[in-house]
């Protein structure tokens, strides 16, 4: 009876962001500078590194997994699956398996603020009338 397209889908989100621009339309005309986009920006990624950690420790075992698994077919049948299929998997899941811990050496090599600060803008007023 409804035939789904794009289009429809298009309508359905346009709709469900004016709703979501008219329930917070109402607060305080203070949080409309640059300065407080900035901040919520910077507190929305704050986590961002955590999912990654997580999402390359995911990932690395299923890799892991995937490459033993393909190392067993191997040792089953020489002929039919490539041992390089293996160890790709098996390399890239140690890649990604160890890469939380590279990028946490990197940070407490480098550091967070040693000797630099960012930049802060204090606000930013965007006028539209003339």
């Amino acid at each position: 009876m409804f035939k789904k397209t794009k289009l429809s889908y298009y309508k359905l989100g346009a709709v469900l962001t004016a709703g979501a621009i008219v329930a917070h339309s109402g607060e305080a005309e203070a949080a409309n500078n640059f300065g407080s986009i900035a901040f919520n920006v910077n507190s929305s990624i704050a986590l961002l590194p955590s999912i990654v950690a997580s999402l390359a420790y995911l990932f690395g075992v299923i890799l892991a997994v995937l490459g033993v698994m393909k190392l067993k077919d191997h040792v089953e049948n020489p002929t039919q699956t490539p041992l390089k299929d293996a160890a790709i998997r098996l390399l890239c899941g140690g890649a990604l398996f160890s890469l939380p811990i590279i990028l946490e050496a990197m940070t407490q090599t480098v550091g967070t603020g040693s000797g630099t600060s960012s930049a802060a803008l204090q606000s930013v007023v965007f006028n539209t009338t003339k």
